[in-house]
């Protein structure tokens, strides 16, 4: 991959901030995501971003964390905190961001174990297809330690299917709706596609309860998106 990500990441916190990040998906036209938005504070982050912050505790994982806006703020509130990224220039911008632990490593590779692990922003978007969400869940169960939290959002994406009428146009022969393809650009040039999984909240439950994960929902947004935690 080119990580054009973290090359949009990088410009915007070297001050070479000219354009944003191009998004679409296999099933949405193409959309713009702001770099300052990736940079927000708390006051500017969403209501499910801030109350899973408000519950973190103890040594936490901070799974895809980007430009580090959150764990920067846990770690300015003097919690222990590990950010991880594939992005390698994600993970430079959290470094110059003054993060003092962070690596460019996939959760699977993770082996230390945590109090707090939090997937934000789609925190279900890394498990890229329904299948490998127990292959996910199991691994993040042993990252756990006893009394140990998940906070994890999502999205029920149903309603992308709608017609005009409120009828539903999902080929149920056809992978799980969640599913999508997701394409990033910038500066014109574009990024490999990635797997990106939106995951409604009760087949999340299933999945939790099939490897024995309490699936409890926290909080939901304003638009199908939800928060829960989950734990041991």
């Amino acid at each position: 991959m080119k990580d054009l990500f973290g090359q949009a990441l990088l410009d915007y916190q070297h001050g070479n901030y000219t354009e944003d990040l191009i998004t679409s998906t296999s099933i949405s036209e193409e959309d713009i995501l702001p770099l300052p938005y990736l940079f927000r504070r708390y006051k500017d982050m969403p209501k499910l971003e801030q109350e899973a912050l408000k519950r973190a505790k103890g040594k936490v994982l901070d799974v895809g964390c980007g430009a580090g806006s959150h764990s920067l703020f846990l770690q300015n509130k003097g919690l222990t905190v590990k950010g991880i990224d594939i992005s390698a220039g994600a993970i430079e911008v959290c470094r110059l961001r003054q993060l003092s632990n962070v690596e460019v490593k996939d959760v699977l590779d993770e082996t230390e174990t945590f109090d707090t692990i939090l997937l934000l922003m789609n925190g279900t978007g890394i498990f890229q297809k329904l299948s490998y969400v127990t292959k996910y869940l199991s691994h993040l169960k042993l990252l756990l330690n006893s009394g140990g939290q998940i906070l994890i959002d999502s999205s029920d994406i149903q309603y992308m299917y709608e017609d005009e009428d409120g009828g539903l146009w999902i080929d149920t022969n056809n992978n799980y709706y969640g599913e999508l393809d997701y394409f990033i650009s910038y500066k014109g040039e574009k990024e490999t596609p990635l797997t990106w999984l939106y995951l409604d909240f009760e087949t999340l439950k299933t999945a939790c309860t099939t490897i024995g994960i309490k699936c409890t929902k926290l909080l939901e947004g304003e638009h199908f998106d939800y928060l829960a935690k989950l734990s041991l």
